[in-house]
């Protein structure tokens, strides 16, 4: 069975526990997400200890931001880990995206538009104005220019930034809800069938699956579901 286009965010308080629940969801969902924190505490071992023996794709979500020459030398630093997919803040600009993109040349860099995390009037309050639609849309085509093989955007945004970049531009959705679950810090979210059918190619789901009482069943239930939807839409 395909595993779903899932990637399970792993923010986990030790590397034991994102090991373990990497071990659980693996059969189920395409992708282990490694955040911030977790690298920060543990290096480049937690990239070896999550993927383990299933060889399982990670994302490492490091969102990297700073002069183009600084991003290439962090980039080319952990492109040695092979992660599948290396985050960087679009609003670095075209050069330093551009410079990701070569020093990491066999790893996807998914640039990150506007965090789910920010109401539009978070953005007014940074200087942004207008509809957080309109700056995602300016900073996905900002980064496609770059180089970006991938966007991270919010499944509110994600039908608009598709019609913007055209088919050949995966499109990673944090802010995944199934239904009836707790919004908790995303501002801007939809359930993971809404974000599939209105064209994510990867959904990142963390606490919905890690917070559950059994990781892999929960993981199981929800790519049930996606594949459900892809059968019958």
């Amino acid at each position: 069975m395909t595993p779903a286009p899932i990637a399970v965010a792993l923010d986990a308080p030790d590397l034991e526990t994102a090991a373990r629940w990497a071990a659980l969801v693996t059969p189920h969902v395409s992708t282990v997400k490694v955040g911030l924190e977790l690298y920060l505490r543990y290096g480049p071992d937690v990239i070896a200890s999550v993927r383990g023996a299933s060889g399982v794709r990670v994302f490492l979500d490091l969102k990297l931001h700073d002069i183009p020459n600084t991003v290439a030398g962090a980039a080319r630093a952990v492109a040695r880990l092979k992660p599948a997919i290396l985050t960087v803040h679009a609003a670095g600009g075209p050069a330093m995206i551009r410079a990701a993109v070569e020093a990491a040349p066999h790893t996807q860099i998914a640039a990150v538009t506007i965090l789910t995390s920010l109401s539009e009037a978070d953005l007014g309050r940074i200087g942004i104005g207008g509809r957080p639609e309109d700056a995602v849309r300016r900073l996905a085509v900002l980064a496609v220019e770059a180089g970006a093989g991938a966007l991270v955007c919010s499944p509110r945004e994600v039908a608009a930034v598709r019609a913007e970049v055209g088919p050949d531009i995966t499109l990673i959705t944090p802010g995944v809800r199934p239904q009836g679950a707790d919004s908790q810090d995303q501002a801007r979210v939809a359930t993971p069938e809404q974000a599939l059918a209105d064209g994510a190619d990867l959904l990142v789901i963390g606490r919905p699956i890690t917070g559950a009482a059994d990781p892999g069943a929960a993981a199981a239930g929800i790519a049930a579901a996606l594949r459900r939807k892809i059968v019958t839409p």
